[in-house]
């Protein structure tokens, strides 16, 4: 049996639906009824209602030990995609606890288990950082802790950490570091949110850029890595690199909406979160944009994938298809 954390994500729940598709048994752990629901919600839009009553659903969380005591009975393969995502600097200690301490958990049951391999879902934002010299980053590009990264990002290298600790105790493992994911039926947070602000009329950009690749893609390849001998590797899951402004046009064209016409400059977007700071400091407002996520959007960053496409001998499907695609379900 398969043990999938997360399950109730943009990630979480296309991977289910892939796993069901292949004749997979599968346990999913979930915290709430509300969360099961959305995640029934896209089955149901896929018309795979029949596919989700095959789920052995647990409630329980990475953070609690005996819920995974439960989670972890009669399990042979865990795909880990569970995590915390914020970028509010006041989420430090959440972001740890749940990224850090919960993978370590997994890490832990799995060895305590004897699970057959853990696959774990990690992100670009723990990919290494680029020296003077280098300008695309691979999966070998070092991680420099003396340049600055958001509290997140260090939560999911902390968390590739522990997964590493487990691969050299005896645990067969495997990271994938997808891009900016993109797919339907989680438009109001995540990634797919975009989708739903430039309906509603964004009117701004930036020029940075980032890798991206749909949630297709990314569940499909975790599935043939789990299935192959690979081991003890990671890979950057991007389909094509975009600068915001590309990609905003490309989804704005698609939902037939004005495209974002506004340039924000990075002395706009300094000044934004030094406000934004302000007030969170002084009226508790929670924060929407920190000193890391305003210089990212301004950063163009390249990511290679030729690794994966190597290892696995695949071509990604093209996002300007799937972008079309995914509009016309919005």
């Amino acid at each position: 049996m398969i043990l999938v954390t997360g399950a109730t994500g943009l990630v979480g729940s296309h991977l289910l639906l892939q796993l069901l598709e292949n004749g997979e048994e599968v346990r999913a752990l979930y915290k709430n009824q509300e969360n099961i629901q959305k995640t029934k919600a896209f089955f149901n839009w896929k018309n795979q209602s029949d596919l989700f009553e095959k789920i052995n659903w647990i409630q329980g969380c990475i953070t609690e030990i005996p819920t995974l005591e439960i989670a972890f009975e009669n399990i042979d393969y865990v795909y880990h995609c569970a995590a915390y995502i914020s970028f509010d600097p006041n989420d430090e200690e959440k972001l740890r606890k749940i990224n850090i301490e919960g993978t370590a958990n997994i890490v832990n049951f799995c060895l305590a288990k004897n699970i057959k391999k853990l696959c774990y879902v990690s992100s670009i934002a723990a990919l290494g950082d680029l020296q003077e010299h280098e300008h695309i980053i691979t999966e070998e590009t070092e991680w420099n802790p003396e340049k600055p990264h958001s509290d997140y990002a260090i939560s999911k290298f902390g968390a590739e950490m522990e997964v590493w600790r487990g691969q050299e105790e005896g645990l067969n493992t495997v990271i994938v570091n997808p891009g900016v994911i993109l797919g339907p039926g989680f438009w109001q947070n995540g990634s797919s949110e975009i989708f739903r602000r430039i309906k509603k009329g964004l009117k701004f950009y930036t020029k940075g850029s980032s890798g991206f690749i749909s949630v297709e893609e990314v569940v499909k390849t975790m599935h043939f890595l789990m299935k192959s001998d690979i081991k003890k590797e990671r890979f950057t899951l991007v389909e094509k690199n975009y600068s915001y402004q590309e990609l905003s046009n490309k989804i704005a064209d698609a939902l037939q909406v004005k495209r974002p016409n506004m340039l924000v400059k990075s002395w706009m977007t300094n000044l934004a979160w030094r406000i934004d700071w302000f007030f969170s400091a002084f009226f508790f407002t929670k924060r929407n944009l920190s000193r890391a996520m305003a210089k990212s959007m301004h950063t163009e960053t390249v990511f290679d994938n030729s690794k994966i496409k190597k290892a696995c001998n695949i071509e990604f499907a093209s996002l300007d298809e799937y972008i079309k695609k995914v509009s016309a379900t919005y």
